[in-house]
């Protein structure tokens, strides 16, 4: 418990400021960058017209994805999709990290779950504008009529707050629970199956949401 609440820092002085940094989560965040970068390359480095089995989920992930993008934002789609399918994965593996011994999800820190739905937001808004002009964006926040517009910037910045919140407490959640039960039960089967539960099923899960929610966001705004 004391991990979590208190992690290891690094700290930098600038001057008379002072900036820290979580160590875990940095070095955790590089780990599931390279993990994404090494299954990428392995994925594609013997591609044939039999494919093996890592092949063949590779083409079948791709596909899938490729799709959904495409359902949603129709012509665009091919445009977002290496986003949407890059984020899935990039927050998989994040999540599935807490299951291996003497790992931690990146995901566990708001940082990370912040800095991953600013992506998504910075995203859409722009996007927003190449689609629409800038004039046409900002018109869109005074409708249905000119007294909504502070509702609808709080709106955006509100999809912001709960997609990095959602995925956070909900992977912060899962790890304190399981260390509170582990110290309750003294390391036997429950813990082990709870962290496969919450690293496996709630972690692919949370993924896919927080992927589909940012896809939302950008269907949404650049709808015309």
């Amino acid at each position: 418990m004391n991990d979590i609440l208190n992690p290891s820092q690094w700290v930098f002085a600038i001057g008379d400021a002072s900036f820290a940094l979580n160590a875990e989560t940095v070095v955790m965040s590089l780990f599931a960058a390279l993990a994404l970068v090494l299954l990428s390359y392995a994925a594609s480095r013997r591609v044939s017209m039999v494919p093996n089995i890592l092949q063949n989920s590779a083409e079948m992930f791709v596909e899938g994805f490729f799709d959904l993008t495409s359902s949603s934002l129709g012509a665009r789609g091919s445009r977002y999709f290496a986003l949407i399918a890059t984020t899935f994965l990039y927050i998989l593996i994040s999540n599935w990290m807490g299951v291996a011994p003497y790992l931690s999800e990146p995901t566990r820190d708001l940082n990370t779950t912040l800095a991953l739905a600013l992506i998504g937001f910075s995203v859409a808004h722009y996007s927003a504008i190449r689609v629409k002009g800038f004039k046409g964006y900002v018109k869109a926040y005074f409708e249905p009529f000119f007294l909504i517009f502070p509702l609808n910037v709080i709106g955006e910045l509100a999809k912001v707050v709960s997609l990095s919140f959602r995925l956070y407490g909900n992977i912060m959640g899962g790890a304190v629970i399981i260390l509170v039960v582990s110290d309750l039960v003294r390391q036997l089967v429950l813990p082990p199956l709870m962290m496969i539960f919450f690293g496996f099923f709630v972690g692919t899960v949370q993924a896919f949401v927080f992927a589909m929610l940012t896809l939302t966001y950008i269907s949404l705004a650049v709808r015309d």
